[in-house]
């Protein structure tokens, strides 16, 4: 009899680590894209839940709430997908809301805590993405700007009352510190660039799967 066991299949393979270069690009585009879709969701989760929680006396808010909770389920999908591709593992498989027609198929959909979670994510996650945003924002291009500081400085006004960053640390006014402290900190800044959006991302990506994974999946 011959042992199979020990034979290597395809399913055991170790998948290739993905480059570092496309993983940056893939964490600093989620992150960059993160704010104007978060103020999307954000918007209508907002919106929808202060309409429909202040109509429901009338009845008329209990569809806009779950018209709303709906939306808020098509958005985490959307932001599911894109966890997933900046992770490169999929998330756990998602449960279908409760489904049904009328008043009663409306009362379900509203009682479902998953839906509310969806409904919340956005609303939590917004300061983090405005948060997450700037600071990748300002990291990598500004760090560009400062390595490259030497080729743009001389548009900067000088006087008296114009003190470079060099002049305010060091108190020297010399032209070659100037330019090499600033390039310094473009170097540093790109240096570092890599392990601060990974940090970034993981801690949007960590928000998303708390929120918008059904732990009984």
């Amino acid at each position: 009899m011959t042992d199979t066991a020990s034979r290597p299949t395809v399913s055991q393979a170790p998948t290739a680590p993905e480059p570092r270069a496309r993983r940056f690009r893939s964490e600093l585009g989620y992150l960059l894209s993160g704010l104007p879709l978060g103020l999307a969701a954000f918007t209508v989760a907002v919106t929808g839940a202060a309409l429909g929680v202040s109509t429901l006396v009338v009845w008329v808010g209990l569809p806009i709430l779950a018209g709303t909770l709906r939306a808020a389920r098509s958005l985490a999908n959307r932001e599911r997908r894109r966890v997933t591709a900046v992770t490169g593992r999929p998330l756990p498989p998602r449960y279908p809301l409760p489904s049904g027609t009328g008043w009663a198929g409306t009362l379900r959909a509203v009682r479902d805590p998953r839906s509310w979670r969806d409904l919340v994510h956005p609303v939590v996650a917004f300061p983090l993405q405005v948060v997450t945003f700037s600071v990748a924002l300002t990291w990598t291009l500004g760090g560009i700007g400062e390595l490259l500081y030497a080729t743009w400085s001389w548009s900067l006004p000088r006087g008296d009352d114009n003190q470079g960053l060099a002049e305010l640390v060091f108190d020297t006014s010399s032209r070659a510190a100037d330019i090499g402290f600033n390039t310094a900190i473009g170097v540093f800044l790109l240096a570092t660039a890599v392990p601060v959006v990974r940090a970034l991302a993981g801690l949007r990506t960590r928000l998303a799967v708390a929120l918008l994974t059904d732990r009984a999946a």
